[in-house]
């Protein structure tokens, strides 16, 4: 069976704990090879990131349940790539 590979998360944060310990949280669950965190808003009591998650087969309910626990939530999946292998996307005529 071939599983999630990538997951993109727009996550809305408490500003404790940190981004440090937030993505240490997160490479730790089985299957995450790697965590990338950026963090594209600041408020008087909150963060709004994004984070970008690879591996194999990750599971989804222990991702978001581990972000729930660090106090956040998940404000909507942007990507998700499943199978063999990662595809990366192509701009079209279009997005130029």
């Amino acid at each position: 069976m071939t599983g999630i590979r990538r997951l993109v998360l727009d996550v809305l944060k408490p500003h404790h704990p940190s981004i440090v310990e937030f993505s240490q949280t997160l490479s730790v669950i089985d299957g995450v090879y790697g965590v990338n965190l950026s963090l594209y808003e600041v408020d008087q009591q909150t963060e709004t990131v994004k984070i970008t998650i690879e591996g194999d087969d990750l599971d989804y309910e222990a991702i978001k349940d581990s972000i729930e626990n660090l106090g956040a939530v998940i404000h909507s999946v942007d990507e998700i790539a499943a199978g063999k292998r990662l595809v990366e996307e192509v701009e079209t005529l279009q997005e130029r």
